[in-house]
């Protein structure tokens, strides 16, 4: 009969050539690559209904301001919907009252205004001409005139632009109406509306996520109220100052200055220098170099005094992840990304110690020992323990079994004899 073909010889399972390092490598990578697909879609998603997603959150927000007052009330002896509608009415009256105060100011000076940058621009200009940059009458026009020319080159696009912002305010007016209704709901019925998303948490993971929410929500309305606090004294102390400078719309830059206080450290900047581009156009250099000043130290008591004492316990956040987080949410979604990054850096803070807290409380782990490599962390070896030095090496293969009498003998080695004990 013809020979039969080789058996093949049995190989190790092809899990066990790859090194464990790699596969928890590889493990992870795919795990990564799958989370990265889901934070797209979901990014696309919010950008298809940014308007909604930014209405959401500034009644999120202004919800956090307003709610202390309510419950303030409510132990006044008020009820729910006379407080709820009184803080509302009364909250969003004020705001309203301080728009329509800004938009009087600009109207009301607007003719002066004008004269003044216009007096402000010919002060620029024989300034240039008299610097040492030896800059002459004749390229001057030259810059005038191109600029003119392309203005005119550009009318149609900067025509475009105009449209465009005013489908913008559009916008901004039914978001503004979108943000008042949240803000009316969650302050009416925030507790009931939280005990429902919970329902959709799943039944493992509900108590955790129960106790992060009114911790998350603490962080939420101290970072706004503290954050209300510090732009008001700013706002105060920088319109204070360019009111006796004799800078014009004092008071408008006041308020540009607050709302520009809740975008962290880049807020701050972008006002003040506002505040010094007026005052420059209008009333000189001497008069910007003293806003300059003003703008300047009333930054430093922010930075120095106000942040650490109002919000450094609420929002234990580094100033690094603070400009990382404005950043990022600038480039996805402007303004308002950068006006909602810190709060939400800060609340995902809170939400994921507490229950890095809760998962250690409900299932103690122990520890690998410091400096473990991946290795003595694989499955197939026992775990270490804390002081006990590393664990011990399995063996491969079966253990050998010992008879009865004794310890096993390789085969076919004969038994030696006793040796008798040797004298000293």
């Amino acid at each position: 009969p013809p020979p039969s073909p080789p058996a093949p010889k049995d190989g190790p399972a092809p899990a066990a050539v790859i090194p464990w390092g790699l596969r928890v490598a590889g493990e992870a990578g795919w795990r990564l690559l799958v989370l990265a697909g889901v934070v797209w879609v979901l990014m696309e998603v919010i950008s298809a209904i940014s308007m909604l997603v930014i209405a959401f959150s500034a009644g999120l927000l202004i919800t956090a301001l307003l709610q202390p007052t309510v419950s303030r009330l409510r132990r006044y002896g008020f009820g729910r919907g006379l407080a709820t509608t009184t803080v509302f009415v009364g909250g969003f009256g004020i705001m309203g009252l301080i728009g329509w105060f800004v938009v009087w100011q600009v109207i009301e000076n607007q003719e002066d205004l004008v004269k003044q940058v216009q007096s402000g621009i010919d002060e620029l200009r024989v300034w240039i001409l008299d610097s040492p940059f030896k800059v002459t009458d004749e390229q001057l026009n030259d810059f005038v005139d191109n600029l003119n020319s392309w203005i005119g080159e550009h009318s149609q696009e900067l025509t475009s632009a105009g449209i465009e912002g005013a489908s913008y305010l559009v916008t901004f007016f039914t978001g503004a109406v979108l943000a008042a209704f949240v803000c009316l709901f969650l302050l009416y019925d925030g507790r009931r509306i939280w005990q429902w998303c919970l329902k959709f948490v799943p039944l493992v993971a509900r108590e955790g996520v129960a106790g992060a929410g009114p911790r998350a929500w603490v962080t939420l309305t101290g970072y706004v109220r503290g954050t209300v606090i510090v732009a008001f004294i700013d706002a105060v102390g920088i319109g204070i100052g360019i009111y006796f400078l004799g800078v014009p719309m004092a008071v408008p830059l006041a308020v540009i200055v607050f709302l520009f206080a809740f975008i962290p450290i880049v807020g701050a900047l972008l006002s003040g220098t506002l505040a010094v581009i007026v005052a420059f156009v209008t009333n000189g250099l001497t008069t910007a170099l003293l806003v300059l000043a003003v703008v300047l130290a009333v930054q430093q008591l922010e930075g120095n005094v106000l942040q650490p004492l109002i919000l450094g316990r609420l929002v234990q956040v580094h100033p690094l992840a603070v400009v990382l987080a404005v950043t990022a949410g600038t480039l996805l979604a402007g303004i308002p990304g950068a006006v909602v990054a810190v709060p939400l850096v800060a609340v995902a803070n809170t939400v994921v110690g507490y229950l890095r807290a809760y998962a250690e409380q409900q299932h103690p782990t122990r520890h690998p020992v410091h400096g473990s490599t991946v290795s003595e962390l694989s499955p197939a070896l026992p775990a270490a323990i804390p002081g006990e030095g590393p664990p011990p090496a399995r063996p491969v293969g079966p253990a050998p079994s010992a008879p009865p009498g004794g310890p096993s003998r390789p085969e076919g080695e004969a038994e030696q004899p006793e040796q008798p004990p040797r004298e000293t």
